[in-house]
């Protein structure tokens, strides 16, 4: 597995992480066997949230052989102090740690979340109070709104973003433009989610029929769209983002694990750029969140 400096951090971490949706709803088996197989192959970084249903409790336990050796990444979807340091205690406890290598205040999705987050008795108090205890080495966010990320940014000098540069958003709306390029200038480190993701999900129908039920969008088939999600994944390294977060399946992580090195290795061209504008003019009109 090729690693990658994660911005200014320094931390050099995979180009793929293992997202804890990955062990959600499958088992402590299971998890255990995923979670193996990966540091096998080479992944150290870690991502997990309180609201990935039991992620938080199976990827503690399957981590606690390898803790040391990989980076942990944790995040509060809570805008209050007090309610995040709740969380916070208990995302420690499942997850047998004392620390986390990044800890991200999670899913800024408006201004008013931006409000609450840095307003008197918000959860910034916490990370910033976290980060100089070295109870989270590293702070950063994870938005889907790119408004709200930048503002973020303007109001404290975060450690890393976790944004969805989609192939997508960014080819039909340029989503994420300003962003990559305020990361960049600043040396944030630069994490890309949904990057496997073609559109939304027509309906809750649509989304259980697919055998992808824990993805929030409907990512590329790994068999027989397997081109089309290469090139996507190749657009968003294109883009300079320095790690992909698959979404929540095994299928879809194993295949990043599995594609990275060839991917790396032979950059988006003009081939694929072709095909993945071909294929645009078929979702471009579709919503790209949803369902």
């Amino acid at each position: 597995m090729i690693r990658r400096a994660l911005g200014r951090t320094g931390y050099d971490i995979s180009a793929v992480v293992y997202g804890g949706i990955v062990s959600m709803n499958d088992g402590q088996e299971n998890s255990d066997r995923y979670v193996a197989w990966a540091v096998e192959q080479g992944v150290n970084y870690f991502d997990v949230a309180p609201s990935y249903g039991d992620a938080q409790e199976k990827l503690g336990n399957s981590l606690i052989p390898c803790r040391k050796d990989i980076y942990l990444a944790c995040k509060t979807g809570q805008r209050m102090r007090r309610e995040a340091e709740e969380e916070m205690k208990r995302s420690l406890t499942m997850l047998h740690t004392d620390y986390f290598d990044v800890y991200q205040m999670h899913g800024i999705s408006s201004m008013e979340d931006v409000d609450r987050a840095f307003g008197p008795g918000g959860v910034m108090e916490l990370m910033r109070e976290m980060k100089e205890k070295g109870i989270a080495r590293k702070i950063g966010i994870t938005a889907h709104s790119e408004d709200a990320a930048l503002k973020c940014l303007e109001l404290y000098d975060f450690d890393t973003v976790l944004f969805p540069f989609n192939w997508h958003m960014f080819m039909a709306h340029g989503m994420g433009k300003r962003l990559l390029q305020t990361a960049k200038e600043r040396g944030i480190g630069l994490l890309c989610m949904k990057s496997m993701i073609e559109r939304a999900w027509m309906d809750e129908a649509e989304k259980q029929a697919s055998g992808y039920p824990k993805s929030w969008c409907r990512p590329f088939d790994t068999g027989t769209q397997a081109d089309l999600l290469t090139a996507a994944v190749k657009f968003a390294y294109s883009l300079g983002v320095d790690a992909v977060v698959p979404p929540g399946n095994f299928d879809h992580f194993s295949f990043a694990v599995k594609h990275c090195g060839e991917i790396l290795a032979h950059p988006l061209d003009d081939m694929d750029r072709a095909l993945l504008e071909a294929h645009l003019e078929k979702v471009k009109d579709h919503p790209f969140f949803g369902v």
